[in-house]
């Protein structure tokens, strides 16, 4: 049984995500205290049950604790099987990090799966489904399988609503390495809204446009049926010939237009005058897979707490060593194998 302090290194959600997921691929079980120890709410929410529930379901797994503000639960892993799954988190919680759960391990299973995931799509503190479909899963499908994504339905904080469909056809992952992004192929950025005033999106491409001193047609308003919001995010995306970077800004109560877009486009100019291949999220979401798959590289901004966190919880499940080695040029380079 692996025992894991929920409050150690980043002390958020992640460590519940990556343990479960590593649980089902290893067959290992552990048990957990401190959930979310260093959140405002500490304990389990709505999304985090279940990402637990789904990863059970997908494995006939058990788990004992499972409620809504539990600080601690055992997860004992069943067979990964595969089949057609419905999700609901029921908020406006992060379908993402439902599928971030799940995904690696029904790589595995012994057959296609089709997943529906019914919640938020769009939200703070989470990676937006644009980032998933278009940043992270090119990656794994490089390694060997097939994974698609579809938007069916946004889902913004605080209504949720969105529905989200992935078809996966599983293989096993393989070893690839991550250095070159190669040339830069195009910029876009989008910024959409719904139930709000047209006004703040105008004002958000206005002061993206002016950091990044993108054309005027590279940035544009989307606005989104009434009944999906309300809700506002940015996204800006520069395209390389082997990697894809999505910046997102969320709007929220209390940030001006003009400063959510300054910080969204400040973020990607960063990345963009870098050398790095992944940027904080995607090399946050790449450690998984690549310790499944027994090891690859890859370079980075510099790490976060969540993929330092990360490195540390597959450690405890795997023999896999992670390292993060400064490079000349300022960016980080990442090597995972085995110890």
């Amino acid at each position: 049984m692996i025992k894991i302090n929920g409050s150690e290194g980043e002390g958020g959600g992640q460590i519940l995500r990556s343990s479960a997921a590593l649980s089902l691929l290893t067959g290992k079980p552990f048990h957990i205290t401190d959930i979310r120890g260093k959140r405002e709410k500490p304990g389990m929410m709505r999304q985090h049950v279940t990402c637990i529930e789904a990863a059970c379901a997908i494995s006939d797994s058990s788990c004992e604790g499972l409620h809504v503000g539990s600080s601690e639960i055992i997860f004992h892993p069943g067979k990964i099987k595969s089949g057609n799954y419905n999700f609901k988190v029921g908020t406006a919680g992060s379908t993402g990090l439902v599928l971030q759960t799940i995904l690696i391990p029904l790589l595995y299973a012994d057959g296609p799966s089709h997943i529906i995931l019914e919640g938020g799509t769009h939200n703070m503190m989470a990676p937006p489904f644009d980032f998933i479909e278009r940043v992270f899963l090119p990656i794994i499908n490089r390694m060997g399988p097939s994974v698609s994504a579809r938007l069916i339905r946004h889902g913004f904080f605080p209504r949720g609503g969105g529905r989200i469909e992935i078809d996966i056809n599983p293989a096993p992952l393989k070893r690839i390495d991550c250095i070159d992004r190669g040339e830069l192929k195009s910029v876009n950025g989008t910024a959409m809204f719904t139930g709000l005033p047209f006004d703040v999106a105008d004002r958000e491409v206005k002061a993206a446009r002016k950091v990044l001193s993108w054309d005027e047609e590279a940035i544009g308003v989307r606005q989104l049926p009434e009944d999906q919001g309300p809700g506002n995010i940015l996204l800006l995306e520069a395209q390389y010939e082997h990697v894809t970077e999505i910046v997102s800004g969320f709007g929220k109560l209390g940030l001006k237009a003009e400063r959510l877009a300054k910080t969204a486009a400040n973020r990607l100019k960063g990345y963009m005058n870098s050398e790095a291949f992944a940027g904080p999220y995607l090399a946050d979401q790449l450690l998984l897979p690549m310790a499944i798959a027994g090891g690859g590289k890859f370079t980075t901004v510099k790490p976060s707490q969540h993929s330092l966190t990360n490195a540390e919880i597959i450690s405890l499940f795997t023999d896999i060593k992670i390292e993060f080695s400064p490079t000349k040029t300022g960016a980080f380079l990442v090597l995972i194998g085995s110890k």
